[in-house]
């Protein structure tokens, strides 16, 4: 008997259905094997009907000895992971004639058998749930634990089933199991302003603050070098209580690719925070950008609409920091192999901390630095020209002093306070960029964008060409001056870039300032 039963491959951060064909049929000598599987499957799913073959014994059915070839099409797509368990099963099931099922090719079905024929949960529900609902699919069945993830798809059913007994009885009409209901938009917006974190809490450093959010309001890249202990870390992990809320569109986005890393936590739904990732300095190339042998996204792709904080910079390998100049012009990700190419969008903010020196303390207000000039120049040289030349903020972070740790009659601004601020400035891009369906805030303008919202009077032009020609700057950070300038013009709700504007991004430029490491 022949049977068709539809799953889904990852490729990238979207899928592509699969029909999984069943045919059986045919007497098999003795001692021969009985069943095959074709389409390009890789050892996960060609060894799945191990599992299947026990999951079905287990619950009570028998595997008979009868030809069995399973089809995996279309068959130039390589099929990988352990997924394609539920749909080959019940395909089996049916076309061995143990279950009847007549309506077994309206449902898209995806899941991994354990042994005793309970299921576990897979990556990528959300992006297969997507492509089910656009293949005209109503139902999905799919393993409770990815059910609320894969519920956030409107318009269909799914089902989140315990074990293979449960999707048996459901696809044989004999279920009373509903779908499962996530109300998306105010679970979303729910969960959207709910952090732990919070400037209110950092006692002084105000000009750290105007620097992180300014970069909030224009989606800038920002680096904060300073001594141990001066608040770096503190101040980057609370940068994401400033940013946008997430709409619902860069949500989705967020989820599919946490979703097909397998990085979402068990029962979620939509991501309402934007990310923020702060891997360790000792990792790979590869783990940053993405890859493997079997494609997935990396660090870069994780911090899509968030933030990559990157603590103690000069402490990665060179050859990783490189690999981010191509992400942050492009902000996406291409990961080219032999048989297959994919895009994880990149479209992070990227937060940097440093210490001046090996020792920590160079310009250290009190104490003194045992570094040579040499040293510090051969430190500070660990991070290449163009990848500085991509970061729009270079901030210098000096300790609080004991008077400002111990104020506790002056509050702290809020984050509440400061995203007001933002949000109100980030309302002037949306408004400005309208007609350009790519770019969303300052800091992602081309150059011939910049030239053409960024204008500047005389007097600004005089004031940059000094700073071009003694600070020795290239012609990108001519341009980030002038994307940061606008942005501090529209935090001050101005429409044209002032000198004041131009003259505050400038000072922002710290490491290319001449003899800056002594």
């Amino acid at each position: 008997m022949f049977i068709k039963t539809f799953g889904s491959a990852i490729q990238g951060v979207d899928a592509r259905t699969i029909t999984i064909e069943v045919n059986t049929g045919g007497t098999v000598a003795l001692g021969k094997q009985f069943y095959h599987m074709v389409g390009l499957p890789d050892s996960a799913v060609r060894e799945g009907f191990q599992r299947i073959e026990a999951a079905i014994k287990n619950i009570g059915f028998r595997v008979p000895r009868v030809k069995t070839v399973v089809n995996l099409a279309p068959a130039d797509i390589k099929k990988e992971g352990s997924a394609y368990d539920l749909p080959i099963a019940l395909g089996y099931l049916t076309a061995t004639k143990q279950i009847d099922a007549q309506n077994i090719e309206g449902y898209a079905m995806m899941g991994e058998l354990s042994l005793d024929g309970s299921l576990r949960p897979i990556k990528g529900a959300l992006p297969i749930a997507i492509q089910a609902r656009k293949e005209g699919f109503k139902n999905f069945i799919i393993p409770k634990e990815n059910a609320r993830e894969a519920a956030i798809v409107n318009d269909l059913n799914v089902f989140g089933v315990n074990n293979l007994s449960e999707a048996v009885e459901l696809i044989k009409g004999n279920s009373k199991l509903a779908p499962t209901f996530v109300e998306t938009r105010d679970e979303f917006f729910h969960n959207q302003r709910n952090s732990d974190l919070d400037f209110a809490d950092v006692k002084g450093q105000n000009n750290i603050k105007r620097a992180l959010e300014i970069a909030a309001a224009g989606g800038h890249n920002v680096i904060l070098i300073g001594p141990p202990g001066a608040g770096k870390t503190m101040l980057a992990r609370r940068l994401p209580t400033i940013l946008p809320a997430l709409n619902l569109k860069e949500a989705l986005e967020t989820t599919k690719i946490h979703s097909v890393a397998g990085k979402l936590p068990v029962k979620s739904s939509l991501i309402a925070h934007r990310p923020f990732r702060a891997p360790h300095h000792t990792i790979s190339d590869v783990a940053l950008v993405g890859g493997g042998s079997n494609p997935l996204p990396g660090e870069i792709s994780l911090s899509h609409n968030g933030v990559l904080f990157l603590d103690e910079l000069p402490e990665y390998k060179r050859s990783v920091l490189e690999v981010l100049r191509q992400p942050l012009e492009e902000r996406k990700v291409t990961i080219s192999r032999a048989k297959i190419s994919v895009d994880y969008p990149a479209g992070f903010m990227l937060v940097a901390s440093m210490n001046p020196c090996p020792c920590g303390f160079y310009n250290h207000p009190k104490k003194e630095c045992l570094c040579s000039p040499q040293q510090v120049k051969r430190y500070l040289s660990k991070i290449s020209g163009p990848l500085l030349d991509r970061i729009d903020l270079h901030v210098e972070v000096t300790p609080v002093s004991y008077d400002e740790l111990t104020n506790f009659e002056t509050a702290s601004e809020s984050s509440l306070e400061i995203a007001e601020r933002v949000d109100a400035a980030r309302k002037r891009q949306v408004a400005r960029f309208e007609n350009n369906d790519d770019i969303n805030c300052n800091a992602q303008m081309a150059s011939r964008l910049v030239k053409e919202l960024c204008p500047i009077d005389h007097a600004g032009s005089v004031l940059l060409k000094t700073a071009m020609e003694k600070l020795k700057l290239s012609a990108r950070a001519y341009d980030r001056i002038l994307k940061v300038s606008k942005t501090i013009a529209d935090l001050a709700a101005s429409d044209d870039i002032k000198m004041e504007h131009l003259a505050e991004a400038i000072q922002f430029r710290s490491l290319d300032r001449e003899n800056w490491a002594g």
